[in-house]
């Protein structure tokens, strides 16, 4: 379950109540007390607030616990998690100080004038002289958020924000949140093209399948500045990562094993294709409806794709039919979908990979017996499969080479980049995947990015340090 941070302010009573009541109230309720500060004390009473860690499904219970000692009077209940979010997370700033008319007369107008002139004759000085060469816009249609599914652009506001916040610390790129009120195809895509001149880079996220795909095709091909969906592609780059190094810890090259990906959305198409992009020979993709086979017909585009591959079996069947025999299990679907008799009957040191959040295809302590490695989606076990490792060093690199696209090539060299951050004396069972706080990650994967742009020649400047 998820935890967060609680502020409880309360009054007590001195001659009813004392704090080692009110922290037994919290520890019965299922809270944790990690910190005491005094507001205000008095003779016959005193104001406090508490720090509590709680899961998310007891904080109720906590809250109502306290509300029903005697003695105390609860004043307020804050949410750290929201005290982190008010007025926004992220905020424009300039990049120099405008002190007196000379300043002004610099940045604005009239000199401004002779810079707009500059860049109508050569639209490529766009790059140098104004945000375009560190800017990647981040747009959603709030369709497809997190575990909460279509919660429309206002809601989705915050999570285009944090990942703002991500790209600048861990990348220094500056990314601004776009929430589009449209859930239109087409008008998606215009507008994105309409706003696209300021922008470096397109970061579509959590916009709901399958118009994901049309809508990051068409852009890629309309527009000449990178456009990289994160649900499809982050989570198939860091997923990849994972599995080289997985493959590591159990020896079996990777085109010798068998992988089921089960869940052919937006991210499993995109396992997919970076699976095959990276050697497999042997792929089982497999939907609510069953395997999507060789040589079957299909109606949506992607899965139609899948089935022209050679590399796909043409064995149809359910995932309690084909999971036997395989050396991986990539899930992207829902929860408790994978069960101990499935892991059971994989191959000798099987690979699972259940990353559906916020809960995994099959409990990591019920798997654990019988998987040799396991990666999830979430923080409180190891190996997570998290695609933060990837977007920042991604469009850095995206950026630096000025690449008018991210092809294949990029985001495979991507995966190399971050699985070599965990280095051979390091590499185990519990540790394939690096944090995301290493200060590795996005040098490597920038590096990389930009190394595979130049080879595939997509790169329309060479950075100094390749010169």
């Amino acid at each position: 379950m998820a935890n967060t941070s609680i502020i409880l302010r309360v009054e007590l009573a001195h001659d009813q109540v004392t704090f080692g009541d009110v922290a037994s109230v919290i520890s019965q309720a299922g809270g944790d007390v990690t910190s005491i500060d005094v507001i205000r004390v008095g003779k016959e009473s005193s104001v406090r607030d508490i720090t509590v860690d709680v899961q998310d499904s007891v904080e109720a219970q906590v809250v109502d616990a306290i509300k029903a000692l005697k003695g105390i009077t609860l004043i307020n209940v804050s949410d750290r998690t929201f005290l982190a979010h008010l007025g926004g997370k992220i905020s424009v700033q300039p990049s120099m100080p405008i002190k007196n008319r000379d300043d002004l007369s610099r940045v604005y107008t009239p000199g401004v004038a002779r810079v707009c002139t500059a860049i109508h004759e050569n639209p490529k000085k766009a790059y140098s002289l104004t945000i375009k060469r560190n800017t990647v816009a981040v747009v959603t249609d709030g369709t497809a958020v997190l575990g909460l599914g279509d919660i429309g652009p206002q809601a989705a506001a915050p999570v285009m924000e944090g990942k703002a916040m991500l790209f600048k610390q861990l990348a220094d790129v500056d990314a601004f949140p776009i929430c589009l009120d449209t859930t239109d195809t087409e008008e998606i895509i215009r507008t994105v093209k309409a706003i696209s001149p300021v922008f470096g880079g397109i970061n579509l996220e959590d916009i709901s399948s399958p118009r994901c795909f049309e809508i990051e095709a068409r852009l890629e091909e309309e527009l000449d500045i990178p456009v990289f969906h994160d649900d499809q592609h982050g989570t198939a780059v860091v997923m990849m990562a994972g599995i080289l190094n997985a493959l590591k810890v159990v020896d079996k090259p990777i085109d010798s094993i068998r992988v089921v990906v089960n869940g052919i959305g937006a991210a499993g198409v995109s396992v997919c294709k970076m699976l095959l992009a990276a050697g497999v020979q042997r792929l089982v993709p497999v939907d609510r409806d069953g395997a999507i086979v060789r040589g079957g017909s299909y109606d949506q585009p992607m899965w139609q794709w899948l089935a022209e591959q050679p590399q796909v079996e043409a064995v149809p069947g359910g995932l309690d039919q084909l999971i036997a025999g395989a050396d991986v299990f990539i899930g992207v679907s829902r929860a408790g979908l994978l069960k101990v008799e499935h892991v059971k009957a994989m191959a000798k040191d099987p690979i699972v990979f259940a990353l559906a959040n916020p809960q995994p295809e099959i409990d990591p302590e019920l798997a654990a017996p019988y998987v040799r490695v396991m990666a999830t989606g979430r923080s409180d076990y190891p190996n997570q499969i998290n695609n933060v490792l990837c977007f920042p060093g991604i469009f850095r690199g995206a950026l630096d080479c000025r690449a008018h696209r991210i092809n294949e090539a990029m985001k495979l060299a991507a995966a190399r980049a971050i699985a070599s951050v965990v280095s051979e004396e390091e590499l185990n069972e519990l540790y394939i995947i690096p944090s995301i706080f290493n200060d590795h990650v996005v040098q490597n994967v920038r590096h990389a990015v930009i190394e595979a742009a130049i080879k595939t020649g997509v790169a329309n400047r060479i950075p100094p340090d390749f010169r």
